[in-house]
């Protein structure tokens, strides 16, 4: 199963327009923004409907959005995947905290955004931030992340970097 992630595209939707143009995005069927700004995940979900379920969580730029949910655990292919923007969590200093919740919600993938600075890290938990498709702070061109996975197998993950 092909998915892609996203995050931090705060309000660009031509960033998440270039993005769904990229060839790595090509037969993508399940897309996670990992938040800021919740709109622009609604963007995306109407961008690819019929070809992709897109599932998303609110980031600190989205407070006070009532009802707004800001984790998530999502399924795909044998696989429990815990989705969350990370401000909760202390992801600027550390990703523990946010690797023991994805460990209590019994999940072996964690993906978060919020730094801006994209992360692939393998492990017990598998942990995941596309960086900034819209404001990156680790290079000049925005970025996103595709990921095969299979029952069974580690995440084969590719960070795509606009050119």
């Amino acid at each position: 199963m092909k998915i892609g992630i996203v995050s931090d595209s705060h309000g660009s939707t031509n960033a998440i327009d270039r993005m769904l143009a990229h060839p790595a995005a090509r037969g993508v069927t399940l897309w996670l923004h990992a938040g800021d700004i919740t709109p622009d995940a609604e963007y995306l979900a109407m961008m690819t409907e019929g070809e992709a379920e897109v599932r998303y969580v609110a980031g600190n730029s989205d407070w006070p959005e009532p009802g707004a949910r800001y984790d998530d655990v999502v399924e795909a292919a044998g696989h429990r995947i815990f989705l969350t923007h990370g401000h909760m969590y202390g992801v600027r200093f550390t990703t523990k905290p946010l690797c023991d919740a994805a460990e209590q919600s019994g999940c072996d993938i964690a993906v978060y955004g919020h730094t801006h600075v994209a992360e692939v890290s393998p492990g017990h938990i598998t942990v995941l931030n596309p960086g900034s498709i819209a404001r990156p702070r680790d290079a000049m061109q925005g970025s996103f992340l595709i990921v095969e996975l299979e029952r069974g197998q580690n995440p084969a993950c590719h960070l795509i970097r606009f050119s």
